[in-house]
Protein backbone atom coordinates (compact mmCIF):
# COMPACT_ATOMS: atom_id res chain seq x y z
CA UNK A 1 0.00 0.00 0.00
CA UNK A 2 1.49 3.58 -0.58
CA UNK A 3 1.66 6.42 1.24
CA UNK A 4 -1.27 7.68 0.04
CA UNK A 5 -3.63 4.94 0.45
CA UNK A 6 -2.89 4.66 3.82
CA UNK A 7 -3.03 8.18 4.49
CA UNK A 8 -6.98 7.75 3.14
CA UNK A 9 -7.12 4.30 4.69
CA UNK A 10 -6.18 6.04 8.05
CA UNK A 11 -8.14 9.38 7.49
CA UNK A 12 -11.02 8.83 4.86
CA UNK A 13 -11.01 8.70 1.34
CA UNK A 14 -12.37 12.33 1.04
CA UNK A 15 -8.77 13.73 2.44
CA UNK A 16 -7.08 12.19 -0.23
CA UNK A 17 -6.06 15.50 -0.95
CA UNK A 18 -4.57 16.15 2.38
CA UNK A 19 -2.15 13.55 2.21
CA UNK A 20 -0.91 14.56 -1.06
CA UNK A 21 -0.11 17.74 0.53
CA UNK A 22 1.51 16.27 3.12
CA UNK A 23 3.62 14.22 0.82
CA UNK A 24 4.38 17.02 -0.87
CA UNK A 25 6.29 18.73 2.36
CA UNK A 26 7.84 15.72 2.82
CA UNK A 27 9.23 15.77 -0.69
CA UNK A 28 10.64 19.30 -0.36
CA UNK A 29 13.92 20.01 -2.26
CA UNK A 30 16.06 21.05 1.36
CA UNK A 31 14.91 17.91 2.81
CA UNK A 32 17.44 15.67 3.26
CA UNK A 33 16.70 13.45 6.63
CA UNK A 34 13.04 14.51 7.29
CA UNK A 35 11.75 13.15 4.08
CA UNK A 36 9.28 10.87 2.52
CA UNK A 37 10.89 7.98 3.99
CA UNK A 38 11.50 9.21 7.34
CA UNK A 39 7.88 9.94 7.50
CA UNK A 40 7.30 6.02 6.11
CA UNK A 41 9.91 4.60 9.05
CA UNK A 42 7.83 6.09 11.61
CA UNK A 43 4.66 5.19 10.24
CA UNK A 44 5.44 1.86 10.38
CA UNK A 45 7.13 1.92 13.72
CA UNK A 46 3.87 3.09 14.75
CA UNK A 47 1.99 0.39 13.61
CA UNK A 48 4.80 -2.00 15.35
CA UNK A 49 4.40 -0.33 18.56
CA UNK A 50 0.84 0.10 18.11
CA UNK A 51 -0.26 -2.40 21.10
CA UNK A 52 1.87 0.29 23.90
CA UNK A 53 -0.59 3.26 22.80
CA UNK A 54 -3.79 4.26 23.91
CA UNK A 55 -5.15 5.56 20.37
CA UNK A 56 -2.89 4.21 17.81
CA UNK A 57 -4.78 6.06 15.05
CA UNK A 58 -4.20 9.60 16.60
CA UNK A 59 -0.70 8.52 16.89
CA UNK A 60 -0.50 7.49 13.16
CA UNK A 61 -2.09 11.36 12.55
CA UNK A 62 0.42 12.36 14.80
CA UNK A 63 2.96 10.74 12.68
CA UNK A 64 2.13 12.28 9.29
CA UNK A 65 2.44 16.19 10.82
CA UNK A 66 5.61 15.51 13.34
CA UNK A 67 7.58 17.18 10.39
CA UNK A 68 5.32 18.59 7.97
CA UNK A 69 6.53 21.62 8.45
CA UNK A 70 10.65 21.63 8.46
CA UNK A 71 13.12 24.52 7.89
CA UNK A 72 16.65 23.80 9.65
CA UNK A 73 17.30 27.65 10.13
CA UNK A 74 14.22 27.78 12.62
CA UNK A 75 13.59 26.34 15.60
CA UNK A 76 9.93 26.31 16.13
CA UNK A 77 9.09 23.47 13.32
CA UNK A 78 6.93 21.53 15.50
CA UNK A 79 4.83 24.33 16.60
CA UNK A 80 3.94 25.38 13.32
CA UNK A 81 3.38 21.39 12.50
CA UNK A 82 1.09 21.37 14.70
CA UNK A 83 -0.60 24.46 14.24
CA UNK A 84 -0.56 22.92 10.62
CA UNK A 85 -2.37 20.14 11.73
CA UNK A 86 -5.01 22.02 13.70
CA UNK A 87 -5.98 24.21 10.45
CA UNK A 88 -5.55 20.65 7.86
CA UNK A 89 -7.70 18.34 10.40
CA UNK A 90 -10.49 20.76 11.09
CA UNK A 91 -11.58 20.50 7.52
CA UNK A 92 -12.16 17.26 7.80
CA UNK A 93 -14.79 15.06 10.11
CA UNK A 94 -12.26 14.53 12.39
CA UNK A 95 -13.65 15.12 16.31
CA UNK A 96 -12.25 18.11 17.66
CA UNK A 97 -11.26 16.57 20.75
CA UNK A 98 -9.00 14.31 18.61
CA UNK A 99 -7.59 17.05 16.15
CA UNK A 100 -6.05 18.42 19.56
CA UNK A 101 -4.64 15.32 20.47
CA UNK A 102 -3.28 14.94 17.38
CA UNK A 103 -1.86 18.25 17.62
CA UNK A 104 -0.36 18.17 21.39
CA UNK A 105 1.52 14.46 20.29
CA UNK A 106 3.26 16.96 17.53
CA UNK A 107 4.40 19.21 20.19
CA UNK A 108 5.88 16.22 22.38
CA UNK A 109 8.62 16.07 19.50
CA UNK A 110 10.21 18.59 20.66
CA UNK A 111 11.33 17.90 23.55
CA UNK A 112 10.74 13.94 23.05
CA UNK A 113 9.33 14.29 26.42
CA UNK A 114 6.32 12.45 25.97
CA UNK A 115 3.33 12.73 28.49
CA UNK A 116 1.64 9.68 28.33
CA UNK A 117 1.62 6.37 26.24
CA UNK A 118 0.19 7.89 22.93
CA UNK A 119 3.20 10.43 23.04
CA UNK A 120 5.73 7.48 24.04
CA UNK A 121 4.68 5.75 21.27
CA UNK A 122 5.30 8.80 18.54
CA UNK A 123 8.64 10.25 20.11
CA UNK A 124 9.71 6.31 20.28
CA UNK A 125 9.04 5.67 16.94
CA UNK A 126 11.10 8.97 15.55
CA UNK A 127 14.08 8.73 17.88
CA UNK A 128 14.26 4.88 16.71
CA UNK A 129 16.94 6.10 13.56
CA UNK A 130 19.39 6.63 16.66
CA UNK A 131 19.88 2.98 17.34
CA UNK A 132 20.41 2.22 13.61
CA UNK A 133 23.30 -0.10 12.61
CA UNK A 134 26.77 1.47 11.64
CA UNK A 135 25.69 1.72 8.24
CA UNK A 136 22.35 3.61 8.51
CA UNK A 137 23.48 5.77 11.31
CA UNK A 138 26.64 7.24 9.03
CA UNK A 139 23.98 8.17 6.74
CA UNK A 140 21.50 9.66 8.86
CA UNK A 141 23.91 11.94 10.22
CA UNK A 142 25.67 12.68 7.12
CA UNK A 143 21.80 13.86 6.03
CA UNK A 144 21.41 15.91 8.86
CA UNK A 145 24.82 17.67 7.91
CA UNK A 146 23.42 18.43 4.36
CA UNK A 147 20.15 19.59 5.94
CA UNK A 148 22.50 22.37 7.62
CA UNK A 149 24.98 22.60 4.73
CA UNK A 150 24.43 26.52 5.58
CA UNK A 151 26.58 26.59 9.11
CA UNK A 152 29.93 26.53 9.03
CA UNK A 153 31.80 23.42 10.05
CA UNK A 154 32.60 24.37 13.23
CA UNK A 155 29.60 25.78 14.38
CA UNK A 156 27.77 22.90 13.53
CA UNK A 157 29.98 20.45 15.43
CA UNK A 158 29.59 22.44 18.72
CA UNK A 159 25.88 22.71 18.03
CA UNK A 160 25.65 18.93 17.10
CA UNK A 161 27.62 17.81 20.20
CA UNK A 162 25.40 20.39 22.58
CA UNK A 163 22.54 18.31 21.05
CA UNK A 164 24.17 14.75 21.99
CA UNK A 165 24.87 15.74 25.24
CA UNK A 166 21.64 16.71 25.77
CA UNK A 167 20.12 13.68 24.65
CA UNK A 168 22.83 11.22 26.27
CA UNK A 169 21.51 13.31 29.80
CA UNK A 170 18.19 11.95 29.39
CA UNK A 171 17.11 9.90 31.94
CA UNK A 172 15.81 7.33 29.45
CA UNK A 173 15.56 7.72 25.02
CA UNK A 174 12.73 5.75 24.94
CA UNK A 175 9.70 5.13 27.22
CA UNK A 176 7.83 2.34 26.06
CA UNK A 177 8.55 -0.40 27.32
CA UNK A 178 8.93 -2.54 23.64
CA UNK A 179 11.01 0.70 22.42
CA UNK A 180 12.96 0.85 25.21
CA UNK A 181 14.52 -2.78 25.36
CA UNK A 182 15.38 -2.97 21.51
CA UNK A 183 16.93 0.43 21.30
CA UNK A 184 17.59 1.97 24.12
CA UNK A 185 21.18 0.23 24.40
CA UNK A 186 22.35 0.57 20.76
CA UNK A 187 20.93 4.39 20.61
CA UNK A 188 23.10 5.39 23.48
CA UNK A 189 26.22 3.59 21.89
CA UNK A 190 25.85 5.46 18.47
CA UNK A 191 25.57 8.54 20.32
CA UNK A 192 28.48 8.55 22.90
CA UNK A 193 30.46 7.00 19.34
CA UNK A 194 29.25 10.74 17.67
CA UNK A 195 29.82 12.92 20.52
CA UNK A 196 33.72 11.11 20.81
CA UNK A 197 34.41 11.65 16.86
CA UNK A 198 33.22 15.29 17.41
CA UNK A 199 35.43 15.83 20.10
CA UNK A 200 38.18 14.30 18.09
CA UNK A 201 37.50 16.75 15.13
CA UNK A 202 37.09 19.46 17.39
CA UNK A 203 40.74 18.91 19.63
CA UNK A 204 42.70 17.96 15.95
CA UNK A 205 41.66 21.45 14.99
CA UNK A 206 41.49 22.89 11.53
CA UNK A 207 43.05 21.29 8.46
CA UNK A 208 44.63 22.56 5.53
Amino acid sequence: MDLVERWTALAGEQTRRLGEELLARYAEEHRKYHTIEHLEAVLDLVDELAGDADDPDVVRLAAWFHDAVYDPSRDDNEERSAILAERMLGDTDLEPERTARVAALVRMTRTHAPEDRDGRVLCDADLAILAAGAEDYAAYTAAVREEYHFVPEEYFRAGRAAVLDQLLGLGELFHGPTAKARFEERARANLTAELALLRTSDAAGPTT
